[in-house]
């Protein structure tokens, strides 16, 4: 395992390049097999998930390019010589089940072994599954195996009302009604934005696609896609954490390549923690200023606020960890709700080895108290989100930390390494 060793307390301040949303990258990845012509994504982040993506893309007999340095990708599915995936590649990563749609509707099906990806909880699959019965599929799922095929008359349009409003079902269940016969309608869908340039590269393709950034999609079949150039949107996500890199030590952030709309939500519940900033709509750039102290804003009658995670536009769920390493830096207490992974804050057993004020109510629900100062340990990376938070604890924290797992990073991060320590931050990887 990869280690970073980080020697905190120093300001991170600077201007950072925003790269594209790997959770808009990776189903425009997998859309991109539902046509034989080529398809272009560009602004496409180069991290691991990414490279396990197209790897499996090329698995099923797409011909694949990619140039990290120009963050583009070229996918020419023109013939698909197998609907069956290898158990290694798509234990990789969680997403691998996103070829799934794409798959039944221009193949006729696909085997699939269960997906990988991050251990913050059960993820479960029966949304995906239930819209493709509705659309007319044969479904069979085992321990081992995952199998979808069309019924003799195809895939048919179909009234669904989904049972949870997940993301990567939202984008599945489209990708396969795209090229069904009649009408779709999904309701409940996800809105997320990454969902909404799906729905946009999509359209772009042929599809007629009406309702995107709603949860209620409308999607008239249609006989075939054509190839495409699509942008991968920018990653409020990985943004996010730099300028929480930045107020945590005690610097200031630009932004550039920003998507304005997306920080406008984020902002007010950033705002509660004293992070605010302005954007150029124009120029697609935000700016933070370096801010010393920040105190949480509290309810109405100061009583203790509670920040919770949701389907967009409410906060989303990979920046609770972050958020969390924000409030152990903020005057005042804070209870954070986690709603949809039930395995996501036992990283908090980190920070508070490290000093955080937290009480772990349950699965659930931690209770934040700061600001308090960190001192450096070594910890562990269970995932993404997690080990990023983790870097972000150990640059504001007394003395050097070290971190295993650098590689779970690795899958949504480009070289954050590298990138810190252009901002000023003492960050090493040691292999």
């Amino acid at each position: 395992m990869g280690t970073f060793s980080i020697r905190g307390r120093k300001a991170v301040s600077g201007t950072h390049r925003v790269p594209g949303n790997k959770n808009a990258a990776l189903p425009m990845v997998a859309a991109a097999l539902l046509t034989s012509e080529p398809v272009v994504l560009t602004n496409m982040p180069d991290i691991a998930d990414v490279r396990s993506m197209l790897a499996c893309a090329k698995a099923f007999g797409a011909k694949v390019a990619f140039d990290g340095s120009a963050r583009t990708a070229t996918i020419t599915a023109a013939k698909l010589r197998t609907a069956r995936l290898d158990p290694d590649l798509a234990r990789k990563i969680r997403t691998s089940i996103l070829f799934a749609g794409p798959l039944l509707a221009r193949a006729g099906g696909v085997s699939l072994p269960p997906p990988g990806g991050d251990g913050i909880g059960h993820r479960r699959l029966d949304t995906h599954l239930d819209g493709f019965a509705a659309l007319g599929a044969k479904v069979k799922a085992g321990r081992r195996i995952l199998s979808v095929k069309a019924g003799a008359r195809g895939l048919v349009g179909a009234k669904l009302l989904l049972d949870e409003a997940s993301v990567t079902a939202t984008e599945n269940i489209l990708m396969a009604a795209v090229l069904a016969r009649g009408t779709t309608e999904i309701y409940n869908a996800a809105c997320e934005p990454h969902v909404q340039d799906l729905g946009t590269m999509l359209n772009s393709m042929g599809a007629r696609i009406a309702g995107i950034g709603t949860n209620r999609i409308v999607v008239e079949g249609v006989e075939s896609l054509h190839g495409t150039t699509a942008r991968v949107g920018c990653d409020a996500i990985e943004g996010a954490s730099y300028l929480t890199a930045a107020a945590i030590t005690g610097g200031e952030m630009t932004l550039t390549e920003i998507d304005p709309e997306v920080f406008a939500v984020l902002s007010r519940t950033f705002a509660r923690f004293g992070v605010k900033w302005t954007v150029d709509e124009e120029k697609r750039t935000l700016h933070m200023p370096a801010r010393k102290r920040r105190r949480m804003q509290y309810d109405l009658g100061d009583a203790i606020p509670s920040v919770a995670d949701g389907p967009w536009p409410m906060f989303p769920s990979d920046l609770i960890s972050i958020l969390i390493v924000l409030a152990t830096q903020t005057r005042g207490t804070c209870l954070f709700f986690e709603k949809m992974f039930e395995s996501r804050l036992y990283f908090v057993d980190h920070l508070i080895g490290m000093g955080a004020k937290i009480v772990l109510c349950d699965p659930h629900r931690v209770v934040v108290t700061g600001p308090t100062q960190l001192s450096g340990s070594t910890v562990t990376s269970p995932d993404i989100r997690a080990g990023i938070a983790l870097i972000l604890a150990a640059l504001c924290a007394k003395g050097e930390t070290s971190i295993l797992n650098a590689e779970s990073v690795d899958r949504g991060y480009e070289a954050v390494e590298k990138e810190l320590s252009a901002l000023g931050a003492d960050i090493r990887r040691l292999n």
